[in-house]
């Protein structure tokens, strides 16, 4: 079993020990904002868990990245809990890369490997599409 510990710091701010041993600072008070809150490090969650899956497979087919950017837009319900509802995500990619090897990884990390998406996806409906650039001369 892993174990995270949270440390209320003051206000709505807390210092969160994961089990990795990495510290993480959460501020819920959006006026403060002195660090992310909760429910916007999910997105970041998700983004960074698919990129990596997407990264690492990618890779093993061979195919020659540049760069990888997600954006990852969400919207929230609106009676508590305001679990996330709809979340949309544009993956960026530059490189040598086939339409059809990136379709798969994505695919693949979505319905897959990606236990954020599967968490998430117990709330919000999750679209996803991607636009693949030319890796600059």
């Amino acid at each position: 079993m892993q174990t995270a510990t949270v440390k209320w710091v003051g206000g709505e701010e807390f210092l969160a020990e994961m089990p990795s041993g990495h510290a993480v600072v959460f501020d819920a008070d959006r006026k403060h904002n002195s660090a992310p809150g909760p429910m916007e490090m999910l997105l970041g969650a998700l983004g960074a868990c698919t990129a990596v899956d997407v990264a690492v497979i990618l890779e093993k087919k061979r195919q020659k990245l540049a760069s990888l950017e997600i954006e990852i837009s969400g919207e929230r319900a609106a009676e508590p809990p305001t679990v996330w509802t709809k979340i949309s995500m544009v993956y960026r990619f530059t490189g040598a890369l086939e339409e059809k090897a990136v379709r798969d990884a994505i695919e693949l990390s979505q319905n897959k490997y990606c236990s954020v998406a599967a968490t998430l996806r117990k709330t919000a409906e999750i679209t996803y599409r991607f636009e693949i650039s030319p890796a600059q001369k």
